[in-house]
């Protein structure tokens, strides 16, 4: 969905002086985003198995934060 994704750049630009945002500029800071989450999936994935579970938690998350 693009509406989350416009929110917050509308929210961000403002904050700067810009006033308009093209879709096309969405539609590319979701498709860049949507490849960072499935890189954050992959490694939580990797960690909650190196853990000897079966389902990714929330601090398997938070240490992928700590790769970028």
């Amino acid at each position: 969905p693009l509406a989350p994704v416009e929110r917050i750049m509308r929210r961000v630009s403002m904050g700067e002086g810009v006033d308009r945002i093209s879709e096309a500029a969405v539609v590319e800071l979701r498709d860049r985003l949507e490849r960072i989450a499935e890189k954050i999936a992959r490694r939580a994935a990797i960690y909650a198995k190196h853990a000897g579970r079966k389902t990714i938690h929330p601090e398997d998350v938070k240490l992928v934060e700590l790769d970028f």
